[in-house]
């Protein structure tokens, strides 16, 4: 058979394309609507919070390198799934696939609904736009990005590209706009700006809180390990991305806030929870039904790959046996079109039950504990397996520098906010043993989803990839 006929997950991503996936994963929402809370948690210093973004640059670089090395060294799509199962094992594997899979739909859910209010808000300008239009926007977008996944990764390089320069393109019109008028020295800016450098110190708890609020401006540069598998020598095209994308977006972030600041007071930034709309109210009024509009778009291309990375963890998961075979297969497309199914699916019941969307600020509780085993399993792997072949090593200090963030992101909730909640997302994830044990420990079958299986691969048109054995043969080569 003709190579490119057959049913895989191909190599053929390349640095054009990792860029712009590093890019959306990163630029979110954040920095057009609520840029306020490092300014709230630097006592309203100005000097001290351009400083802390700067900071939590350094810090999402430092992280980002730490998973390039996974990503590396292990060139498969869902690398991190496949790292923790073999510094730790099966179970903790399981314990993390059955984290995610319910993080995943639930990331999904709040992107979507967050994409329909911004969408639907401009037609309800003095009261909140009601929950039923915005919740069926909010399915409907959610199976339009899951029917554009189930065509296959190529088909969502012409909307990364797009919603890359809209993004962009946003945050370099609030940027450029901002240093046009303090190049103009227009004297109500100047003075704004000037005055808005004359704050208080905060307190070191303060500080740390606005770290955290600045590093999740910037989180989600881990997504490489996502796709690594469907990279072009991911070797050299992964570290590429990084020194091309970060270094943009800081710059970027950082003239966005500047530009706030001169048009905007302190405490008008506080008060405001779109600033970018509060913005350009301000400067070009012509625009304010187009930013939310706009800000909409740019949130879609975020679920299309929060849906994408979720899938592939999915995927990976059934090659290696954690799920059922049904999990591993492709469609024509070289889609893991049942992972997408499922997690579209979930997604939906999430959206329908609006109140469980309040379990994800609890589930990215978990998530920090297992992005930090994730450091702990790179000195764990230096020391046991020094001769692995690794194309690249990240800088030991980075390492210990992020253990240092998610121990922080961890303890500090259960400090400042104990309550019972922590317990129940504990009993969450111990509950994946009631699966692992009889599924997968003792391997118990289950005839009747054999035969499922068989309906649904004819149903979808799907089948086990022609190389079954792709992570094998990558990663131990």
């Amino acid at each position: 058979m003709d190579r490119e006929k057959k049913i895989q997950l191909k190599r053929e991503l390349g640095y054009f394309w990792g860029t712009n996936f590093l890019i959306i994963n990163i630029v979110g929402a954040g920095i057009f609507v609520s840029p306020k809370g490092v300014l709230e948690y630097s006592c309203m210093n100005v000097e001290l919070s351009l400083c802390v973004w700067a900071a939590c640059a350094v810090l999402s670089m430092t992280s980002t390198l730490c998973f390039a090395e996974i990503g590396i060294a292990f060139p498969c799509s869902g690398a991190h799934y496949y790292f923790i199962k073999r510094c730790f094992g099966p179970l903790m594997a399981f314990l993390s696939l059955w984290t995610s899979l319910f993080l995943g739909p639930g990331l999904t859910a709040s992107q979507a609904l967050l994409l329909a209010e911004y969408g639907i808000q401009p037609f309800y300008p003095s009261c909140p736009a009601p929950h039923l239009p915005k919740k069926c926007l909010a399915l409907g977008v959610l199976w339009l990005v899951g029917i554009l996944n189930s065509r296959g990764v190529k088909e969502l390089s012409w909307l990364q590209a797009v919603s890359t320069v809209l993004k962009m393109g946003i945050l370099c019109l609030i940027s450029l706009s901002g240093v046009f008028m303090l190049v103009r020295s227009k004297k109500e800016n100047v003075e704004r700006l000037q005055d808005a450098f004359n704050g208080d110190f905060p307190e070191l708890s303060q500080l740390t809180e606005a770290v955290f609020q600045g590093y999740f401006a910037f989180a989600g540069g881990g997504c490489f390990t996502y796709v690594a598998g469907e990279l072009k020598e991911p070797n050299k095209t992964i570290p590429k991305c990084i020194f091309t994308a970060l270094p943009l977006i800081t710059v970027v972030y950082l003239l966005a806030n500047v530009s706030y600041l001169t048009v905007l007071t302190p405490r008008e930034i506080l008060s405001s929870d779109a600033v970018a709309i509060t913005w350009t109210d301000r400067v070009i009024p012509q625009l304010t039904w187009i930013v939310p509009f706009a800000i909409s778009l740019s949130l879609f291309s975020n679920l299309v790959i929060t849906v994408l990375e979720s899938a592939r963890v999915t995927y990976i998961a059934g090659q290696q046996g954690q799920l059922p075979l049904i999990f591993r297969t492709l469609n024509i497309h070289s889609s893991p079109f049942i992972a997408v199914l499922l997690n579209v699916s979930m997604g939906s019941i999430v959206i329908v039950l609006t109140n469980l969307i309040e379990l994800i600020n609890y589930l990215y509780f978990m998530d920090s504990i297992w992005t930090m085993l994730s450091m702990i399993g790179i000195l764990k792997l230096r020391y046991q397996e020094p001769n692995l072949y690794r194309p690249y090593k990240v800088f030991l200090p980075f390492t210990f520098i992020t253990i240092a963030i998610c121990l922080c992101l961890v303890l500090i909730p259960l400090v400042k906010s104990p309550n019972m909640h922590y317990i129940y997302v504990l009993i969450f994830l111990l509950s994946g043993l009631l699966f692992h044990i009889p599924l997968i420990h003792f391997k118990l079958k289950l005839i009747w989803f054999e035969k499922i299986t068989c309906y649904l691969q004819l149903l979808f048109n799907i089948c086990i990839p022609d190389v079954s054995d792709e992570l094998v043969s990558e990663v131990e080569a």
